[in-house]
């Protein structure tokens, strides 16, 4: 790769290429880190109101050792199955998460908080053979598995592996107070009897990970990860063990030092089965032996109090809107973390007056990046201990390429805005079974983002606009046709077209429009509607009802339009993002 414009703003230290991987596969690259100090905490689960339990190192990769087991011992699973997990964070999602890929399984993310027909499409499409869930959702099972090719279910309690206590006092209040544990009606295994076969097989003489992996390398599918793409259609990126060992070799080597071997603590309040924490938070800090606190919920952000009073946080990663909202708490205002050496945002644009203020209240740096799910996810990133840009996102990390290119694939110059088109290690084998969709996104080795962006003379990027009509809330994506879909299966309702609206609290709103005869529907049974159907940060905020859409010849609805002219909302509902990441 010939020497780009960024490549003289790196980390001292920092190679423009990643030369090696540094293991075949992600468990290797887990293993290796592990053995480097068993003992030392790898993970710690804070509650809100303090209580906690933790994992060590040599914990971690024994049970995860255990979970591989039961996979392919007990449940009969082999090399390449898919296996659903839909946990939020919590102690369980590493020894699940890293026991299938130890298994030569692939782990399909899936969010906790999805309705039951989101959940049937995830499960159908990727074809999983088993599934892990929280408990406290276990109620939409029955309609959830109808229809999909799962045979196994495991479930998880939100106080796995705590002390027996503690466990029992939140067992208690989640049975009697908050009622939050309703029937699981379909077979299941409970993960602690899971883990109690697979250790059972392994005293047996059962040959374990080490023989499930022997024919896993780099090209091996690791994850499907689901997403809108650029075309909105919802599939599944495949992410190979390549693909995160670069990508976590290429996110770390733009740490500088900011980052120490076995000295970080770093906060987990994105969700785990986001692609950005995934890789970040769990794969580099594992990798980095760091110690990672894990919050369940970080709305509201007065759960992560004890969190931040409790444990020195290092790190901190997360969107604008958390960074923003902590900026709001009166407690943090009050007492900002002392221990806090950077913290990391991305999934959404970071504004910078939230930037500027998260420096003059922590006294520490804070950067930005870039990426899709498609890649890893990260593309660029602010050099830290080098120039940061506020207001881009960065620079390529080692190893890629980033370019701007017009409508007839010819690449501009520096400062001539285009769609972002990039090459390297980290982008995906292609999406799960659905080869124009690949074909589409992934030409000549080049992944078209669908994004709009410019480089400046230095090659730092900036995000003009979004190709896609995609609506990001809190860092989730939400696709319009979906939303459309539900709207318009509504009795009166002739079309309804969405776009995305500036919100303070969660970056992008959905904003629906509606065309409806009469009766129409009222705005609360149009947003009862969506909640029976889609999660919580999809259903729209705002509403407004039209005698007719702009539209072009041949028929379609022009977001574009509604984009310019939105017009006067005629409701407004809750905070559509409240629990997109809540266990509740």
């Amino acid at each position: 790769m010939s020497a780009a414009p960024w490549h003289r703003y790196y980390p001292d230290g920092t190679s423009p290429e990643i030369d090696e991987l540094a293991a075949r596969h992600v468990p290797e690259l887990l293993g290796a880190s592990a053995a480097e100090d068993p003992a030392a905490v790898a993970f710690t689960q804070c509650m809100p109101n303090g209580m906690n339990g933790s994992l060590r190192y040599s914990e971690v990769e024994r049970l995860s050792d255990q979970f591989a087991v039961y996979l392919r011992e007990v449940v009969g699973l082999v090399a390449g199955d898919r296996v659903a997990v839909q946990l939020p964070n919590c102690l369980s999602y590493p020894v699940v998460a890293f026991g299938i890929l130890k298994a030569g399984c692939v782990l399909v993310n899936t969010n906790p908080l999805y309705t039951a027909s989101e959940m049937t499409h995830q499960f159908s499409d990727s074809g999983a053979r088993a599934l892990v869930i929280i408990d406290m959702f276990a109620d939409r099972l029955p309609k959830a598995l109808a229809s999909t090719g799962i045979e196994t279910v495991v479930t998880v309690r939100i106080s796995e592996f705590f002390p027996a206590v503690v466990a029992g006092i939140i067992r208690a209040t989640q049975r009697y107070w908050s009622r939050s544990l309703p029937p699981v009606s379909v077979a299941h295994t409970p993960l602690r009897d899971a883990l109690e076969a697979g250790r059972e097989r392994i005293d047996e003489g059962a040959a374990g990970p080490a023989a499930y992996l022997e024919g896993v390398g780099p090209d091996t599918l690791a994850v499907l990860q689901y997403t809108g793409g650029t075309t909105g259609v919802s599939k599944g990126a495949m992410l190979s063990h390549g693909n995160l060992v670069a990508n976590t070799a290429q996110m770390l080597a733009m740490c500088g030092t900011h980052l120490r071997r076995g000295e970080e603590t770093v906060l987990t309040a994105l969700p785990l089965y986001h692609v950005f924490a995934f890789t970040v938070n769990l794969i580099g800090f594992y990798h980095m032996r760091g110690r990672n606190i894990l919050v369940p919920s970080p709305r509201p952000p007065s759960n992560l109090k004890r969190a931040f009073e409790n444990y020195r946080i290092t790190w901190l990663t997360g969107v604008n809107t958390l960074f923003n909202a902590l900026l709001n708490e009166r407690w943090f205002l009050d007492y900002p973390p002392r221990s806090l050496r950077a913290s990391a945002a991305g999934g959404m644009a970071l504004h910078q007056p939230v930037a500027e203020r998260w420096r003059e209240v922590t006294g520490t740096p804070i950067v930005e990046g870039y990426g899709l799910t498609e890649t890893s996810p990260v593309l660029t990133f602010n050099p830290l201990g080098g120039t940061v840009k506020d207001g881009t996102i960065g620079i390529p990390v080692p190893s890629t390429t980033v370019r701007c290119i017009d409508d007839a694939g010819n690449v501009l110059p520096a400062g001539e805005p285009g769609e972002l088109v990039a090459r390297g290690p980290q982008i995906m084998q292609g999406y799960w079974q659905r080869a124009d969709e690949t074909e589409h996104a992934l030409v000549d080795g080049w992944l078209h983002t669908g994004d709009i962006g410019e480089m400046d003379d230095d090659g730092y990027f900036r995000i003009v606009d979004r190709k896609k009509d995609m609506v990001l809330v809190s860092g989730f994506n939400v696709y319009p046709n979906e939303v459309e879909e539900c709207i318009a299966a509504m009795p009166t309702v002739r079309e309804a077209g969405v776009i995305g609206v500036p919100d303070p609290k969660t970056g992008e709103a959905v904003r629906a429009y509606v065309v409806a005869d009469d009766p129409a529907p009222s705005p609360d049974e149009i947003v009862a509607h969506c909640r029976e159907s889609l999660a919580a940060y999809k259903v729209p905020r705002s509403i407004e009802f039209r005698d007719e859409l702009p539209k072009s010849p041949i028929g379609k609805i022009l977001r574009k339009e509604l984009r310019t002219d939105p017009g006067p909302a005629t409701t407004s509902t809750n905070d559509p993002g409240s629990e997109e990441a809540s266990p509740r």
